[in-house]
C-alpha cells in the first residue's frame, strides 16, 4: 500500500476542497447582494457668489434697521453715540475678545436664553461712562411701547458697547450720558449712513466706518464699526490700509502714496492718539447685520468670525488693552434652517464686510482736536482719485 494515501485524511482534504469551492461561489453571490444600489449623483449646487454692494454701501441696506447719531463737539466735547434700531425686534448675538471690554446686556445674548431678540444696539464713546447712554435709548424704547411685554409694561432689550476716547482732543469729564442715546434714537433712520467723524466715531482713532455687500442666494449683509484699535489698520510698508484687498468695485479707489509720505509719516508714528500700540485709548466696536434668517447661536457665530476676521484688516488686534466687541444682528424671523453652504457665505461675508467698514472708516477719518491728521490728510497722494 502507497504509505502516502490516507483514507480518513483524504475524505478530510477532499470535503475542505468542497468546502472551498462552494464558498468561493456562495460569498462573491452574498457581497453582491449586500452592495448598495447605485446612487444617482447630485446635481452640484450652485456657488454663492457677491453680486456687489448694496444700494447704499451701508448699513441701512439691511431691511428693518434703522441707524442714528448724536454727535457733540462743542463745549468741550468730541464724542458721540450711535443707535442701531429694529423695534420689531431682531436676533442677535454677540463676540467679545480683547482684554478690556466695556459692555451691558452681552449675557442676555447667549444661546438658550429666555430672550432671544433685541430691540436696539449702542455703540458709544465714552469709555464705561458711555454705557449711560443705552438708558436713553431704553426711555425713548419704553414711550413707545417697544420691548418685552412684562406685566403692566415693556423692558426693551438694549445691549450696548462702548469705545475708549475719553480727552482725545475734549475734556475728560465730557461724555456720552443718556441724552446722548435719546437723541440718537429719535434720529434713528433708514437713509444711507456716511462714514466719518460722527456718532460713536467721533472720538474714535478712526472714526465710523459702513458697508455692505449683496450675495447671489439673495441675502443682504453689512457692518459698521467705530475704528479704535490698539493696533494699526495701515500697513507701514506700503502705507496703505490692510484691508484693501477686500475692496468692491473700487469703493476705496486710492494708489499707491507717493514714498516720500509715506516716510514722512512712520517718522511720527507712536504717538498717544494716532492709534499705535503704545495708545492707551483703544477698542474697536462694530455691528454685522443680515436679512437672513438666522438662530441666536447663528448671529453670535456671525459675530465671532466677523470679530476673528478684524486681524485681516487691523494689526495688531484683540489686545489686552483692546475691549473688541462685535454684535451680529438678523432681522428676518427664523422660519427656516438655512443650508450650510447659505450659512458659510453669509457668516464669510460678515468678516469681509467689517473688514471693508474699517477701511472705509480709514479713509473718511479727519483731524479732531490735538488728534493725529487723517489718512488722506497724511497720505494726499494716495487719495488723489477720491472725490
Amino acid at each position: 500500500m502507497d504509505q502516502s494515501y490516507h483514507p480518513v485524511r483524504g475524505r478530510a482534504e477532499r470535503r475542505a476542497c468542497w468546502t472551498l469551492a462552494a464558498a468561493a461561489v456562495f460569498v462573491p453571490t452574498v457581497l453582491a447582494a449586500q452592495q448598495p444600489p447605485a446612487q444617482q449623483q447630485r446635481p452640484a449646487m450652485p456657488r454663492i457668489t457677491v453680486l456687489g454692494t448694496g444700494p447704499s454701501n451701508s448699513l441701512t441696506d439691511v431691511p428693518g434697521l434703522k441707524v442714528g447719531h448724536y454727535t457733540r463737539t462743542d463745549s468741550g466735547y468730541r464724542s458721540g453715540t450711535t443707535v442701531i434700531r429694529t423695534e420689531q425686534g431682531a436676533t442677535a448675538g454677540y463676540s467679545q475678545m480683547g482684554g478690556a471690554p466695556g459692555t451691558k446686556e452681552t449675557d442676555l445674548l447667549k444661546p438658550g436664553g429666555q430672550v432671544r431678540g433685541v430691540q436696539a444696539i449702542v455703540l458709544s464713546g465714552g469709555s464705561a461712562y458711555g454705557l449711560d447712554a443705552a438708558s436713553g435709548v431704553m426711555q425713548w424704547m419704553e414711550e413707545n411701547k417697544f420691548g418685552v411685554f412684562v406685566g403692566a409694561g415693556v423692558v426693551p432689550i438694549v445691549p450696548a458697547a462702548i469705545l475708549m476716547d475719553l480727552g482725545r482732543g475734549g475734556d475728560f469729564k465730557k461724555r456720552p450720558d443718556a441724552s446722548f442715546g435719546y437723541k440718537a434714537t429719535v434720529a434713528a433712520s433708514n437713509q444711507p449712513v456716511k462714514s466719518g467723524r460722527i456718532g460713536v466715531g467721533m472720538g474714535a482713532g478712526w472714526g465710523m466706518g459702513t458697508a455692505s455687500v449683496k450675495l447671489s442666494n439673495g441675502y443682504t449683509v453689512a457692518a459698521i464699526v467705530g475704528l479704535n484699535p490698539a493696533g494699526s489698520p495701515v500697513d507701514p510698508r506700503t502705507c496703505l490700509p490692510y484691508g484693501l484687498f477686500l475692496e468692491i468695485d473700487n469703493e476705496f479707489n486710492l494708489v499707491q502714496p507717493k514714498a516720500e509720505e509715506c516716510q514722512a509719516a512712520n517718522a511720527g508714528r507712536g504717538g498717544p492718539n494716532d492709534g499705535s500700540d503704545s495708545a492707551p485709548r483703544n477698542t474697536t466696536i462694530a455691528l454685522v447685520a443680515t436679512d437672513a434668517p438666522l438662530l441666536d447661536l447663528e448671529a453670535g457665530r456671525m459675530a465671532e468670525i466677523a470679530n476673528a476676521g478684524l486681524a485681516r484688516s487691523i494689526r495688531p488686534i484683540h489686545n489686552i488693552g483692546d475691549g473688541d466687541t462685535v454684535f451680529g444682528m438678523a432681522t428676518t424671523p427664523f422660519t427656516t434652517q438655512l443650508s450650510n453652504a447659505d450659512l458659510q457665505a453669509v457668516f464669510n461675508a460678515a468678516a469681509d464686510v467689517l473688514g471693508r467698514a474699517v477701511v472705509h472708516a480709514v479713509v473718511e477719518s479727519k483731524q479732531v482736536g490735538s488728534s493725529r491728521m487723517g489718512y488722506c490728510q497724511q497720505y494726499p497722494s494716495a487719495c488723489v482719485k477720491r472725490k
